[in-house]
């Protein structure tokens, strides 16, 4: 094998690292994403539920200390 040879297998080798890793990127995004919106939904349905009870502070609020 001659330099040239080397270096392109070597740069297949990267571009296929790189597309396997932005693939990942793009699955954990979505990911994070999707349980973004379910905390936001857990949230919202945990204020409900305390208003409900009649508890003072609503769980969607930062404690003074934040």
């Amino acid at each position: 094998m001659d330099r040239a040879d080397v270096l392109e297998e070597r740069i297949a080798h990267l571009t296929r690292a790189m597309d396997d890793l932005s693939d990942i990127v793009t699955r954990q995004g979505a990911e994070v994403g999707r349980l973004t919106r379910l905390v936001g939904l857990l949230a919202e349905r945990e204020a409900e539920r305390e208003a409900e009870a009649g508890q003072a502070t609503p769980a969607n609020v930062r404690p003074p200390h934040w």
